[in-house]
């Protein structure tokens, strides 16, 4: 090649390297926060959502960024949390359940914030309405309060609940739906609380003293992620329970009835992806489950002694023989 060839071809790469060079550099990768109040990282909720982003082409240290925050179950502690995501300037805020949404909202109205599982969005003020959010909160909703009057079912309930995990106004409808059930079943109540599973052997002792007949749990993270410990104690004690989520019998509780939560997260992560692509929660409608699981245990109710009816059984999603 001869010199003056040579020299123009250097020039015109020289001239070129400015555009590579942008063209190579690396973008931000998106980084989102997760804000739970389980101090346990593995949990399936949020497994579900990593799940529901991977198939989605979202993949933690490929395309993505998480920064995680946990809090240990100390609910006070979830503001200073969520302050801390905010001042990391994280692109998306994901939180379990309602508690964390609102420290999350109190924190930033500016950061879009999506939540997993919120039992009454619009009663908590985290949305304006379902269908029109109008702020910068949306995800998904198990819908609560309306489910509890068909899990009951015996002479005297025990009902095992976290109190201070949703607001005044979602709670107070909790108990109006389940008093109403009540009266109207011609049932007695025993109202037990448990602000962490410390609380479970004196909540239990108690329904053993006061001879209950059977167990309802209020939807909670906690309960929930303390399903295994739950069960056992209610299998113990011989008490014959159902819940709001099908993981207390797979882990050998007795029946349930309630929205599939792990697919509840796996379509959060529908509305991570959305926003990515510049979707504003405002106009991202909450969506609520379509279908609810009614699975039953049946060797659990053997080991209980109990008769589940055929016609019962015949309207099981699902029967664990």
């Amino acid at each position: 090649m001869k010199r003056r060839d040579f020299i123009t071809l250097l020039g015109g790469a020289a001239a070129a390297w400015p555009i590579v060079v942008r063209a190579q550099h690396p973008q931000k990768m998106p980084l989102i926060g997760t804000l739970m109040p389980s101090p346990v990282e593995v949990s399936t909720s949020l497994d579900a959502f990593l799940q529901g982003l991977r198939d989605l082409g979202y993949i933690e240290g490929q395309n993505i960024a998480i920064e995680r925050r946990f809090a240990d179950w100390k609910l006070d502690r979830l503001p200073e949390l969520a302050a801390d995501l905010v001042r990391r300037n994280v692109d998306v805020i994901v939180a379990v359940s309602t508690p964390p949404g609102r420290a999350a909202q109190q924190a930033t109205r500016t950061i879009p914030i999506v939540v997993g599982g919120m039992a009454d969005p619009v009663g908590d003020g985290l949305v304006a309405s379902l269908a029109q959010p109008n702020g910068n909160v949306t995800g998904t909703t198990f819908i609560g309060p309306e489910l509890i009057a068909k899990r009951l079912g015996a002479a005297r309930i025990a009902v095992l609940w976290h109190p201070g995990v949703y607001s005044d106004y979602t709670m107070a409808q909790m108990l109006h739906e389940t008093e109403a059930a009540a009266r109207t079943l011609g049932l007695e109540l025993q109202m037990l609380a448990a602000q962490g599973p410390g609380d479970f052997d004196e909540a239990f002792a108690a329904m053993r003293r006061d001879s209950a007949d059977a167990l309802l749990l209020f939807p909670s993270p906690m309960l929930y992620l303390e399903h295994r410990c739950v069960v056992d104690v209610a299998k113990s004690s011989r008490l014959p329970a159902i819940y709001a989520a099908r993981e207390f019998v797979d882990a050998g509780g007795l029946m349930s009835y309630g929205a599939n939560l792990p697919a509840l997260f796996r379509r959060t992560a529908t509305y991570v992806a959305k926003i990515f692509k510049g979707a504003k929660p405002a106009d991202l409608p909450v969506e609520q489950p379509v279908k609810f699981e009614f699975v039953v245990n049946l060797q659990t109710a053997k080991a209980l002694a109990l008769d589940i009816a055929p016609t019962l059984l015949a309207r099981a999603d699902e029967v664990i023989e």
